[in-house]
Parts: C-alpha cells; structure tokens; sequence
C-alpha cells in the first residue's frame, strides 16, 4: 500500500518547489553524464561549497539509461523521482514498525495515518533535493536509534546517520543532540566513540575523496560551505527573514494542520519523547541564520508526527477530527502538487519541441534566452544541445568587477536589452519571461518578436515572479 501511495504522490507532483530540486542534483549529474553541450553549473560550484556524492548516485542512473540507449525526456525526468518514492516509501513502514514498537496497534495504526496525511512530506518526499534525501535517511535512521522503549535499537543508525550527512552536512544539526543524549546514556563511552561513530568520519573522508575527484584538487565541501554561509552571510543574498520567522511561520506551515495534535501530544508524551522534542527545538533554534526557508526544518518533520499519538486518544472525536485532518492535508497537498508554480516545468515541454526544429539542417539553429530569476527552469528538461542562457546572478565573493547581470537587468530592462543586443543579428530565437515583464513589449515589437506561448504559473504571483510565463519567437 505505501509503495502504491508514494508512486501516486509522485504522479501527482508536477510543480517546482525550490531550484536546488534541479540545479543541484539533475543538472549536475545529467552534465557528468552526457558532457558539453548539455547542462550548466551555478556558482556553488565552482567555489567548492557543493558535493558531488549526491548528484553521482542519480548521474549512475543516467548512465545506465544513456548505455542501454533509453535516455528519454521522460524517463530523465521519472526515474529518480520514482526511485526516491520508493525510498520514501521504505522510510514511511519503517517510521510504522517505529511506532508500533513504541506504541499499541490501535495508536501505531492513527500515528501511520497522520504520518501519511502531511501535506508537506507529499509535497517534498518524491522530489530529487538534499533535504528530500536528508529527511528520508532521517527517518530510517530514527527506526534504529536506542530510544527508550524501542525495540529495535541499533548501532545501524550511526551509518545512516554518516549517509546523510555525505548527502548534505546540515544533517549534523538535527543528529547532534541525538548523538549526545546517546553518548550519556552509553556505559562504555570510549568504545562508543571508537567503533561506533567511525562511520560518520569515514563519510566526510569518502565525501572529500569524491569532491577532490571531480573539482580535481583537494576540496573539502562542509568546510567552504561553513565559511560562505555563515563566515562570510552568502546566504542572506537569496533573501532574508526575523529571528522568529520558524517559530512565527515556518514551523506551522510545515507541519500544517497537524499542529493542534502535535501541540496535545506533546502534552500526552512529554516524558516519553523529550529527547525528540528537544531535537525539534534545537534544529528551530540553530537555523539563526537570516535566510530561512521552509525545506530546512523538513527533517524534523518525522519527529513531529511521532507526537500526533494524540489522535489515537481522541475517542469520540477520533473519525471526524481524522477526516477533518486528511481533507485539510489533501486540498494542500493536490493545489501544491498540481497547480502552484507549474508553469517553469511546463515551459521547458514547449521548448523541447524546438530540437526537432533545430535538428533540421535548412532552418536557423534555435537560441533561448530566459528573462526569468535565476535558475527558474531546470535545463535538463529539455535533453538536446539547444542553446539556452539564463540571467546570471551569483553573489558578491569580493571579486573585482562584480556586477550581477539579473540585478542590472531588472533595475531597467529596456536598457539592458538595447545594450545586450545592439544588433538585430546578436538576439536570441526566442524569450521566455514571466508576465510582470509586460513593459518591455516596445522593444519586442521593434525586433519582431511575437508571443507564440501563454503558460500558467501560479495564482499568487509576487515580486519578479509572475501568474503567467510568455514564448516570443522572433521572425
């Protein structure tokens, strides 16, 4: 049932959430895999503050596919997702044999229900980023832990621990008061640290060796990211919010309308789960950095629906209170899933057909330039050597010269445009652009560009982000 579930939520996902679900996964392993002219890589890295691990697992299903000749769009596009639901789907009966250790069958059983109702897990769980995979690893890992209670504790965790951390370092974050509390409940603390906690040393060695490999000299990832994020505040370029923005905003959105069972369970089981409420508290606590986003806190979400055992005491209230929280779920999960910010997948579908177009030899090779924020539209979608260009916009790293080409172009595209494309031979077949960017029709008339192509994005358009995306083709 739960691998049936999952393969359907994964179906029923066709929107973008964040650009990192592409550009720091897919895109990278499609360029690993299928080389010059395919695939473009930001910023991140070539100053060394991403690895390669990631990104090599989903480039070792490309290459299969790209050996067996079977390197469709569509299965470019599919298998990783299908593969990270099953995944998915793996972690969620392990989050219920969790459970029924730890509970009766009656509370195991509305605990799994509530686990499976979450709007955010359905929106995120089949979706091909760190935070996806971090969670899922989080949750597997949970399964073995030595909580009190449990029966199935073991040292197993602690290699699975190490795997999430190889695929993003933040994972440390959530385990760390975990790994403390399961150092002062360990008798023999020396041989704890000796052999059991190796796995996680020998993660960040084998991820070192991978980055050092493919950024071909010595690179050490989780040390560059600390000090471009924190050191140096690269990440509050992408946008920065209060102290208080998890505790005020974030948190309840995540965990949705599971919030008045998770805030009673905490109350039924204070004692018995403090240790993961605390884990709660302190993963809120140390995301202090001003750029926030929703996706941070996802892994602790698993420890959130262990205290949702609320549902099973409701008693008379039980079945409506249930239905009110999947119908609640369900509305979120389908309108996110399906409608809200479709409209940057659905371009690159109208686009792909230009490879037929370009592949023919007595038509002028196809030349796209994207007038979007940077990094909307994963390039991969389209599989063929097209010419694609984007906005750039990496941050300031103190280099001389620095200017960020998406900023100047937004502060005056009419400008911009005429200075980019002094000539009517230099401008690109074809523009994509959100619908805000309406006042730059003069210059697309003046060079015979001509709207083939209305999508739809999203009801909530907000800042450069618009309801609508436009093709112009040039003739």
């Amino acid at each position: 049932f739960t691998v049936v579930f999952r393969l359907v939520n994964c179906v029923l996902v066709q929107t973008s959430f964040v650009p990192d679900e592409y550009w720091q996964s897919l895109e990278v392993a499609h360029r690993m895999v299928f080389k010059y002219p395919y695939g473009y890589l930001t910023w991140e890295w070539k100053a060394g503050i991403r690895g390669f691990t990631f990104p090599l697992f989903f480039a070792f299903l490309y290459k299969i596919l790209h050996l067996l000749n079977y390197d469709t769009v569509h299965l470019l596009i599919w298998l990783p997702r299908v593969f990270q639901a099953l995944l998915a789907a793996f972690a969620d009966v392990k989050f219920y044999l969790l459970i029924r250790t730890l509970e009766t069958e009656d509370v195991s059983r509305w605990t799994f229900f509530c686990h499976l109702c979450s709007w955010f897990s359905w929106f995120c769980c089949t979706r091909t980023l760190t935070n996806t995979a971090e969670t899922t690893l989080t949750c597997l890992a949970l399964f073995y832990f030595p909580l009190s209670g449990s029966k199935t504790c073991s040292k197993k965790y602690l290699s699975l621990v190490a795997l999430a951390v190889l695929v993003r370092p933040t994972a440390l974050v959530v385990w760390f008061p975990l790994l403390m509390w399961h150092f002062w409940q360990e008798e023999n603390k020396l041989r704890l640290v000796t052999r059991r906690y190796i796995p996680i040393i020998l993660a960040v060695l084998i991820s070192a060796l991978i980055d050092c490999l493919f950024y071909e000299k010595w690179t050490l990832v989780q040390l560059n990211f600390i000090k471009f994020n924190i050191l140096h505040g690269v990440a509050d370029f992408y946008g920065s919010h209060p102290w208080h923005w998890y505790f005020s905003q974030g948190f309840a959105v995540v965990i949705g309308p599971h919030l008045p069972f998770f805030l009673h369970g905490c109350i039924l089981a204070f004692r018995k789960y403090r240790i993961l409420l605390a884990t709660v508290l302190w993963t809120i606590v140390v995301y202090f950095l001003p750029h926030k986003e929703f996706r941070f806190i996802y892994p602790v979400l698993p420890f959130c629906m262990i205290f949702c055992i609320s549902l099973a005491h409701l008693k008379a209230w039980q079945r409506p209170a249930a239905a009110l929280l999947m119908v609640s779920n369900l509305v979120l999960a389908l309108y996110t899933g399906l409608i809200h910010q479709r409209g940057t997948l659905d371009v690159m579908s109208h686009l792909q057909r230009l490879c037929e177009v370009s592949s023919d030899s007595a038509r002028p090779q196809s030349d796209v330039f994207f007038l979007m924020p940077c990094h909307s539209t994963p390039f991969y979608h389209v599989h063929c050597p097209l010419k694609m260009r984007i906005l750039e916009c990496p941050p300031d790293l103190g280099e001389d010269g620095y200017a960020e080409e998406a900023a100047q172009f937004y502060s005056n595209p009419l400008l911009w445009l005429r200075t980019a494309f002094p000539y009517k031979s230099s401008l690109p077949t074809h523009l994509v652009l959100f619908d805000v960017l309406e006042k730059i029709s003069t210059f697309l008339q003046a060079n015979n560009f001509t709207r083939t192509a209305e999508i739809f994005h999203t009801h909530i358009p907000e800042g450069r982000v618009g309801g609508s995306i436009f093709i112009y083709e040039r003739h």
